[in-house]
């Protein structure tokens, strides 16, 4: 046993997101229903089948919606079925006319057609139309309807599992919940709210997700349902994926062996958790035998009774506690709660505060894993599963690498994305996030570029003991920038005016939409340091057109007691810039219009430290890959750095400054003589006045010192 910690887990988010890409490859797309008008009148209540079941996937957040095609007759149904790049779902009703649903399903299957058959029954009595469920069939599952419109979910939700769940849990590690239900009736009812449950555990994962491709990733990666109906088919599921099987929920009697044993799932319990001691377990059963009660109790699985009244609620609060679908609940042996952490930025804060009790009572049962599992953070549950608790002489050395791992995890999952900025998950240290839609301008784009390419974990390798990263930074996309100047009529005025004053009095007066004035709000208690507010137009960083210097970049303290209002001042000053006279001029000789221009802004950490009432950084420059003016043994290929203290103001504007090659540090490269060096040397730096303002100044913000 040790304490020491392990080599730091290495986590990928821009791998994890390219993976992902891949999940739920198979879509239900469109759905053939084989029913009569009443049937079909039936199901959807009124008639309007198609608006009612886009409606209901509409209210679960589901951006993939399928179409319903209806059909009255088996024979118009294989004439549209054979066409199977248009259709693959077939759901039929027990009788169609002119043949059974197990007709159909065999003119499907000798066809040479893939597209599943489900059958759907429209009362308890249509089940006797379809054959029992213990016979061999060609349709592959039968539901019966209950009033519930959910079932479409349900059945669209069912198919896409099977088909995707070899690759999805096989390959991806895409967690899967094992559902073992012979009974028509009961899977009918209680499987749409299974994944409803999902679906809304899904939607509450949503504001964890750093951007839209991240919170899209998570609605596809939530748990595959795996409906079985006896147990060398659940059995199989689990030995193929059990290292991905976040629960099981299973009937007491099903059929083992071809016969109906009253005790199969009680002896699929005990192998599942002889295999996987800590997987979550529910068994229903119909006959609410207190030797069931006592047995379950023993076996330490949750038991519920299937003609409960509160069947359907006792099912929600297991997957919502025993799957991890809720809080993370930090709880005592004795079951009193500590503390609850609603995400992982929260979960690491109170694995640092909790007593050690709570500490080792979840971490012997992997509680932290599975609920990482639930909310798909797959890569760092699997890296905690293995770590036990008896490895370590401690549980403070369980703690250690728990918050380590967390910390870790976290960091290296923001490097490299742009994250939608949110108030509980922004973290001011490293994220590069963004406010609003539409494009991140030149400059941002080019930061954005920077970001993600220093994400990549072998340049750290190469430079051991040296983090290299692009300032933590928010850009106010141009939907921003449109919104402003729509708000506050600016844009005509704005293009017209040629005075400078008149602008600089109207973007002053001007307000911002409420919904922005609070993020920066927001963003303004989060960021506690100096700023950088910088432009960042369309046209900036342009290859073959330069805009440096053209627009205006603001630096702020950020220590005034109004650093909301300053911020927002320094933002207008900024959108102010593109109007003035003098970028005008500018535009004019572009092939540019001023109209095509749009303005994003970088509200950015100002890289330096604090020396008494002045805030500078110790060095600041540019360097070249190629030098255009080597001087022996300096190569042209060695390239050219030209460093300065304080803001790299002094090597823009040309002022004097110390140049060197990085493969030559100790060479001197531009003077030949000592007092040549000395007359060339920097004698004045740029650096930014710390305390209370008056003012704020919005053509420079820097304090030059001689």
């Amino acid at each position: 046993m040790s304490d020491a910690r392990p080599d730091s887990p290495s986590f990928s988010s821009g791998s994890r997101l390219r993976s992902f890409q891949e999940v739920g490859l198979y879509r239900v797309n469109n759905i053939l229903l084989v029913s009569t008008l009443y049937d079909s009148f039936i199901l959807a209540e009124d008639g309007r089948l198609s608006e009612v079941m886009l409606t209901e996937f509409l209210d679960l957040d589901l951006h993939h919606t399928p179409r319903l095609t209806r059909v009255s007759t088996g024979a118009e149904a294989l004439a549209l079925a054979g066409d199977e790049s248009r259709y693959n779902l077939v759901i039929t009703s027990p009788h169609v006319g002119d043949m059974s649903a197990e007709e159909l399903a065999q003119e499907v299957v000798k066809a040479g057609l893939k597209t599943p058959v489900i059958g759907l029954a429209y009362d308890m009595r249509d089940l006797d139309s379809f054959a029992p469920a213990s016979a061999v069939s060609t349709i592959n599952k039968v539901f019966v309807w209950q009033g519930d419109v959910r079932i479409l979910l349900a059945i669209v939700k069912y198919v896409e599992d099977r088909m995707n769940v070899a690759h999805d849990t096989g390959e991806l590690g895409v967690q899967a919940i094992i559902v073992i239900e012979n009974s028509r009736r009961y899977y009918s009812s209680f499987l749409p709210v299974i994944y409803t449950e999902l679906v809304r555990h899904t939607q509450n994962l949503l504001p964890d997700g750093m951007n839209r491709a991240d919170k899209l990733m998570r609605i596809q990666a939530r748990p595959k349902i795996l409906l079985c109906t006896s147990y060398e088919e659940a059995w199989d599921f689990f030995e193929r994926y059990q290292s991905d099987v976040l629960g099981v929920i299973s009937d007491v009697a099903f059929p083992k062996g071809g016969m109906i044993d009253s005790e199969a799932g009680f002896e699929f319990a005990e192998r599942v958790r002889a295999f996987q001691s800590d997987v979550p377990i529910m068994l229903q059963s119909g006959s609410g035998s207190s030797d069931h009660v006592l047995r379950a109790k023993a076996a330490n699985v949750s038991y519920v009774r299937k003609e409960s009244p509160f069947l359907l609620n006792n099912l929600r609060e297991f997957m919502t506690e025993g799957f991890g679908f809720g809080d993370f609940i930090f709880r005592r042996p004795d079951g009193s709660i500590v503390s609850v952490a609603k995400d992982l930025r929260q979960l690491e804060t109170q694995l640092r505060e909790a007593p050690a009790e709570s500490v080792a009572f979840h971490g012997a049962r992997n509680h932290f894993s599975r609920w990482l599992k639930a909310r798909t953070e797959f890569d760092l549950a699997h890296f905690l599963r293995p770590r036990k608790l008896s490895d370590y002489e401690t549980v403070e050395g369980l703690r250690d690498v728990l918050v380590q791992a967390i910390h870790d995890y976290n960091e290296q999952r923001h490097r490299g994305i742009v994250a939608d900025f949110a108030h509980d998950h922004f973290d001011p240290l490293r994220t590069f996030g963004r406010i609003g839609a539409g494009s991140l301008g030149g400059k941002g784009r080019g930061l954005a570029f920077a970001n993600a390419l220093l994400a990549d974990e072998s340049l750290e390798s190469r430079f051991p003991g040296i983090r290299i990263s692009v300032p933590p930074s928010v850009v106010l996309a141009t939907e921003v920038f449109d919104q402003f100047l729509e708000a506050n009529e600016l844009r005509d005025f704005a293009i017209e005016c040629d005075d400078d004053d008149a602008l600089v009095e109207r973007f002053r007066s001007a307000g911002f939409p409420a919904t922005i004035q609070q993020q920066l709000a927001d963003l303004a208690q989060l960021m506690n340091y100096p700023l950088a507010v910088r432009s960042s137009s369309l046209l900036e960083d342009s290859p073959y057109q330069p805009f440096a210097g053209v627009y205006e970049t603001v630096m702020l303290p950020n220590d005034e007691p109004d650093r909301v209002r300053r911020l927002l001042d320094a933002v207008k000053a900024v959108y102010l810039s593109m109007y003035r006279q003098s970028s005008k001029q500018y535009l004019d000789a572009s092939p540019y219009r001023l109209e095509e221009e749009k303005m994003a802004v970088i509200i950015q950490k100002l890289t330096g430290v604090r020396h008494a009432n002045r805030f500078y950084p110790d060095i600041a420059g540019v360097a070249r890959s190629h030098n255009f003016y080597p001087i022996a043994p300096i190569v042209a290929e060695d390239g050219i750095a030209a460093v300065a203290l304080g803001f790299g103001a002094t090597v823009v504007d040309g002022d004097a400054c110390f140049r060197f090659s990085p493969a030559h540090p100790q060479q001197v490269v531009q003077f030949s003589s000592v007092d040549d060096m000395l007359r060339n040397s920097q004698r004045s730096f740029y650096a930014l006045q710390l305390g209370q303002r008056e003012t704020l100044e919005t053509d420079s913000s820097r304090t030059e010192l001689q």
